[in-house]
């Protein structure tokens, strides 16, 4: 007994089971696996006609049963169920032409009022279970349910839309495993050389940039020092100048190690101990170019003392010695001042030009460290980097075996199945066919409606 919710399904069970106490009547839900019922009671209500869905679960329950019996159920509280009924064997048997023969009848389990409205489909159930060929009707249907399940079945295998998807897939990503891996052969030495052009690119830019921040503080100092700071001068310009020269080294690690880390394999080994940078020291002034500050500055003062002692003569006549000594010491002073001032600036020249040699002697030699540098660095990480592509395109090469595997079973599977499907066939709609034909000669051409 099947049926859609609300059919009256339980309450017709419960009244057959009553009326017809010698046969066992069950809902769908209630048979065991793997039992077929000699007889599928299907019941619809008479409140409307049946959709689709209903004509399915029809289907569905009667698969392997050949007697089925259509019930129209509550016909006690719808006077209108003959149309109902008229309607639902007009669907049911566009559904399915094997419908087309199926028995309709009115019923009523559990009226409003007044006694079920039985006799029609216990008739009907009687006369359709005691007929001695409903056996032989239901083993052909149950036989044309496992025809038809193994035709699916090998229609199914052959399709294997499922497998073919993963074989589509599996291709795909063949390809593009194969792109990648050549790419990767290809491009190996082009993406070190690159990387490290652009380290040294990098660098250079570093290492400019240092020097000319470094010169300009040191002019900035040549420019504001005093002469007893020479060499306070001189040794932080040469110690800042190997400073630079240290943090270009420490730069150039840095990168190396970035470098290395971008294409997956190890740091090279450091290079080996440098001796630290020898720069050149400021040259001083030579005793000529003393001697000749000193009478410039002796003629410059002697100017002044003159015009001193000239004036003490006018305004005292009695302290001429007086005005000699003053102009004497006047002239003494402007003449040291004159001289240390000259001394000075030259001091200061000196220092000025000799910190833009010294500065670019650190520009040459950061730039030289910079370009040996990346060049050992490619040549130290070219092994590694190679040997680390080429592991990765063996790890793509068995991974392209994998996929290679997968792809030939499952093409052997699927031109295996569709082997299958020509050899199995034809005998398999031969018998199906055969079985057909013998239901269509079992099968009665009454279609019986009837009902209080």
């Amino acid at each position: 007994m099947s049926g859609p919710r609300s059919a009256g399904v339980t309450c017709m069970v419960e009244e057959l089971r009553r009326r017809i106490p010698g046969r066992s009547f069950a809902e769908t839900c209630e048979i065991e696996a793997g039992v077929t019922p000699a007889a599928v009671v299907f019941v619809v209500s008479a409140v409307a006609p049946i959709t689709e869905s209903d004509c399915v679960l029809a289907d569905r329950v009667t698969a392997q049963t050949e007697v089925v019996v259509a019930v129209v159920s509550k016909v006690d509280d719808h006077r209108g169920w003959r149309g109902v009924l008229a309607l639902d064997r007009e669907r049911l048997a566009g559904h399915a032409e094997r419908f087309g023969n199926v028995a309709w009848v009115g019923a009523a389990a559990a009226p409003r009022s007044g006694e079920p409205l039985m006799g029609d489909l216990v008739a009907m159930l009687q006369r359709r279970l005691d007929d001695p060929g409903s056996a032989r009707r239901n083993s052909l249907r149950a036989e044309e349910f496992r025809l038809r399940g193994q035709i699916s079945q090998l229609d199914a295998q052959a399709e294997a839309a499922d497998r073919r998807a993963l074989v589509a897939a599996l291709r795909v990503s063949r390809e593009q495993l194969i792109r990648e891996r050549l790419l990767l052969g290809q491009q190996a030495a082009v993406a070190l050389r690159t990387r490290m052009q652009q380290a040294r690119v990098t660098l250079t830019f570093f290492t400019r940039n240092r020097c000319a921040a470094t010169r300009t503080e040191l002019l900035a100092q040549v420019a504001g020092m005093k002469r007893r700071q020479w060499g306070d001068v001189e040794e932080c310009a040469l110690r800042r100048c190997r400073d630079l020269v240290a943090e270009v080294d420490e730069e150039i690690a840095v990168r190396v190690s970035e470098v290395a880390a971008d294409l997956g394999v190890a740091d090279p080994p450091g290079p080996a101990p440098r001796r630290d940078a020898d720069f050149s020291h400021p040259v001083a002034s030579g005793s000529l170019e003393a001697r000749l500050m000193a009478v410039l500055g002796v003629a410059f003062g002697l100017g002044p003392a003159l015009l001193v002692s000239r004036l003490f003569a006018v305004l005292e006549r009695q302290a001429s010695v007086v005005g000699l000594a003053g102009s004497a010491v006047f002239g003494l002073a402007i003449t040291v001042w004159v001289v240390r001032s000259r001394r000075l600036l030259q001091d200061r020249a000196l220092l000025d030009r000799w910190v833009n040699e010294v500065t670019g002697e650190a520009r040459a030699v950061a730039e030289e460290r910079v370009a040996t540098g990346v060049l050992g660095a490619e040549a130290a990480l070219s092994p590694g980097y190679l040997a680390y592509v080429d592991e990765q395109r063996r790890t793509m090469g068995g991974r392209l075996a994998v996929i290679d595997a997968e792809l030939a079973a499952h093409t052997s599977a699927i031109a295996g199945a569709e082997a299958a499907r020509e050899c199995r066939m034809p005998p398999l709609r031969e018998a199906l066919r055969a079985v057909r034909e013998a239901l269509a000669e079992e099968n009665p051409a009454e279609s019986k409606v009837t009902g209080q």
